[in-house]
């Protein structure tokens, strides 16, 4: 992990983009209702703090969708305070796969 940085906004932002190009039918209808018009960098106590925190790219209701760049991957969890992701977790979505699991209800949200 000696040669690890954290993810550029640039870069992201290639990722979301590509998985909206991905995205079809119920799936992109549901990521344009979620998702947010800019990303937000979010901290997340202890694991988070290496980047500088984790980028939020979507809300619903109290849980957020967030790019986790030490496991290159999307995920979701709870959060209490705006800014503030509750939990960590190492899943390895893509984008695309996050939206259409919590679209089809294979994803517990």
């Amino acid at each position: 992990m000696s040669d690890w940085s954290p993810i550029e906004e640039s870069a992201l932002l290639e990722l979301i983009d590509n998985a909206e190009w991905m995205l079809e039918g119920l799936d992109k209808s549901f990521w344009r209702l979620i998702k947010l018009s800019v990303p937000e960098k979010w901290v997340n106590h202890p694991l988070g703090e290496l980047g500088g925190g984790f980028w939020v790219v979507a809300i619903v209701g109290n849980r957020c969708l967030y790019y986790n760049d030490i496991e290159d991957g999307f995920n979701v969890s709870t959060f209490k305070s705006w800014g503030e992701i509750d939990e960590y977790f190492s899943n390895q979505l893509k984008l695309e796969e996050l939206v259409s699991s919590i679209v089809s209800s294979r994803f517990c949200i």
